[in-house]
């Protein structure tokens, strides 16, 4: 479990390097990977960005059914889904992505989803998000699509720079909050865990209440938590059910939540197709011009 956390947080960690952190040879962390990947317990590494650094709009639909099918045909009709996590109980999160018309896009789903309990509908906090990709940033971004793994050497060959440049923008991204080299995986799959988020609702200050959270529970997080405006999203496993159940307990208990909700993903999906598309559409253009979303 903490092999794949911090594959989460940064699948290009050296298994050298999370073998130094962990007491143990990057060796046996490879061949730990090589079988987390045959069990089916790791799916893909992926990458993923956000879509507001890449100039477009997003926003959170949280719904209530058992027909997923439909639930995405419908998200495909207002935008593209960029998350899709089921969870246990029929509920279904889902990252939508749009260009322009955000709050006219999110009424055309509500209306196309009046048969279906919808819980919430949040839109992503853009505010403090500066545009500073270069053309060589997306250049290397194009590279990681389909392989974030792919070695520093094997880069500089695809894009025809220097293993300087290379390391020096590979640095840059990693230090980019709204960029995560990380994977998908299947929760059903880990047996003597449970994988969960719990939702915490807060009047407060979000980096107070990260810092409150991080040091109650930093050592039971599996991937570093998602913000949305007032909301923090911690994910976190344990070994039981009844762990899962007081460690929710404390944290509605911190000071500055209002309100906890739990979720048990029984799948965390993040489709690739809008990312190449976008990178594809950026790296082309003529003058590199990433807009500032409202």
């Amino acid at each position: 479990m903490k092999i794949l956390s911090r594959l989460l947080n940064n699948c290009r960690k050296p298994d050298r390097q999370i073998g130094m952190e962990l007491g143990i040879s990057g060796g046996a962390v490879g061949s730990r990977i090589s079988k987390m990947e045959k069990l089916g317990i790791i799916e893909k590494f992926c990458l993923k960005v956000e879509p507001p650094l890449l100039g477009l709009n997003m926003f959170y639909i949280v719904v209530n059914t058992q027909n997923q099918k439909e639930i995405i045909k419908n998200v495909k009709l207002a935008g593209m889904p960029f998350t899709i996590v089921p969870c246990v109980g029929g509920n279904t999160a889902i990252g939508v992505i749009v260009k322009e018309d955000v709050q006219q896009k999110i009424q055309l789903l509500e209306k196309l989803m009046q048969d279906v309990r919808v819980m919430s509908v949040f839109e992503a906090d853009n505010t403090k998000i500066t545009h500073n990709l270069t053309r060589t940033d997306l250049e290397i971004l194009n590279q990681l699509v389909d392989n974030p793994r792919k070695r520093i050497e094997q880069l500089s060959k695809d894009t025809e720079l220097s293993t300087k440049t290379i390391n020096r923008g590979l640095d840059k991204l990693q230090d980019n909050e709204l960029i995560q080299f990380t994977l998908v995986f299947d929760p059903s799959k880990i047996e003597g865990f449970l994988c969960y988020a719990v939702v915490a609702i807060t009047q407060e200050n979000i980096p107070i209440m990260l810092k409150k959270f991080e040091k109650e529970f930093s050592e039971d997080y599996l991937m570093k938590p998602f913000l949305a405006k007032n909301q923090v999203v911690l994910f976190l496993y344990s070994e039981s059910i009844f762990k899962m159940d007081e460690m929710t307990e404390k944290i509605a208990k911190v000071e500055g939540t209002l309100t906890t909700e739990l979720f048990i993903p029984k799948k965390i999906d993040m489709p690739r197709r809008w990312l190449k598309q976008r990178l594809e559409t950026l790296t082309k253009s003529q003058t590199l011009h990433i807009s500032q979303v409202n």
